[in-house]
């Protein structure tokens, strides 16, 4: 049976080469016994896949990638371009979409996950009042709440465009969703999502937002501030503020439903997590995706752990300094 290929970002100023990056993943795959490939992320993003794959070989059969995130449409299009040269990535479009995007996973998770709204949007559109206000209600109407998009939040801005005090106040909503959307831009993914608020366990640092998901660079490839990982941060949803500490996240990474690398979040990197699994792996199996992330954070009181978010795992962020020899090692025999 044929060998998995991980394919990676190529570096905008020397394209022989990984992206600086993602170039350490690269190296650990050839002391692996791994094979690699390069694809220009900038021409995927730019709607030209078939030019950005020119590097992959043909007859390559079968492929991970490890890169920065991509749109659902241009990972699409990426797929379909390696298609043509007699590739296949392993994680086909739909599932990267059920995976990246939370109207994708929600269901699955709900219960497990703070209760979330989203109202769908083609490109950039500030919802109506009558919408939030109904997204609002699905919340409970009132009660704080977190404003994203399928995909990322704007942590960094978390007063100014993240983090809503009260849904009741739906002239508050509005000017927190408004700013969010105007920041967002070209790149809103999705739509606009609320998102219950949860207080989770502080690390007794300066408070503020707590993670995201992802490569954290991959969302300054998506243009969003505080990117997650080109693999994509952008996950804890559940930001804190005034609790004295970011919540303490775990990164766990599953393949074929089983976690085959639990670690940090990679915004924090050197802490110790060990998060309870118990209700996780059904859940994962369900959704029913191959390569998989889970962001796990502990309740501030007490009650457990919760998913904070999930994503697509060659989109996700690696902590740095941790051992991802076992991970990649099961990509390869995949």
């Amino acid at each position: 049976m044929p060998v998995p290929a991980i394919i990676f970002p190529a570096d905008p100023l020397n394209p022989r080469r990984p992206d600086p990056h993602f170039a350490w993943e690269a190296r650990m795959l050839r002391e692996l016994g791994g094979e690699h490939h390069l694809v220009d992320h900038d021409g995927l993003l730019a709607g030209r896949a078939e030019e950005a794959v020119r590097r992959v070989p043909a007859d390559s059969g079968p492929l991970w990638y490890r890169g920065w995130m991509l749109p659902t449409a241009r990972y699409a299009d990426f797929s379909a371009a390696l298609t043509a040269r007699g590739g296949t990535l392993l994680t086909s479009p739909p599932g990267y979409a059920a995976a990246h995007e939370l109207p994708g996973w929600y269901d699955v998770f709900e219960g497990a996950t703070p209760a979330s709204a989203w109202i769908p949007s083609e490109g950039p559109v500030v919802p109506g009042p009558e919408e939030l206000a109904e997204a609002a209600a699905r919340l409970g109407g009132h009660g704080p709440a977190i404003v994203k998009d399928y995909v990322k939040s704007r942590k960094h801005e978390w007063h100014e465009a993240c983090y809503v005090p009260e849904l009741a106040d739906l002239a508050a909503v509005g000017r927190v969703v408004e700013r969010f959307v105007e920041l967002q831009g070209e790149f809103l993914a999705g739509g606009v999502v609320l998102r219950r608020y949860e207080e989770f366990e502080g690390a007794g640092v300066p408070a503020g937002p707590a993670g995201a998901n992802g490569t954290d660079r991959a969302a300054d490839a998506s243009g969003v501030s505080g990117a997650a990982g080109a693999a994509g941060p952008e996950r804890a949803d559940g930001d804190a503020p005034g609790t004295g500490g970011r919540p303490v996240e775990a990164r766990v990474w599953w393949l074929d439903g089983r976690p085959v690398l639990v670690g940090p979040h990679p915004d924090a990197p050197r802490r110790t997590v060990e998060p309870d699994l118990t209700d996780v792996p059904a859940l994962v199996r369900r959704l029913g995706c191959r390569f998989v992330t889970t962001d796990l954070a502990s309740r501030a009181d007490g009650s457990g752990w919760r998913v904070v978010e999930v994503g697509d795992g060659q989109v996700s962020d690696l902590p740095r300094g941790i051992d991802a020899s076992g991970l990649l090692a099961s990509l390869i025999a995949a």
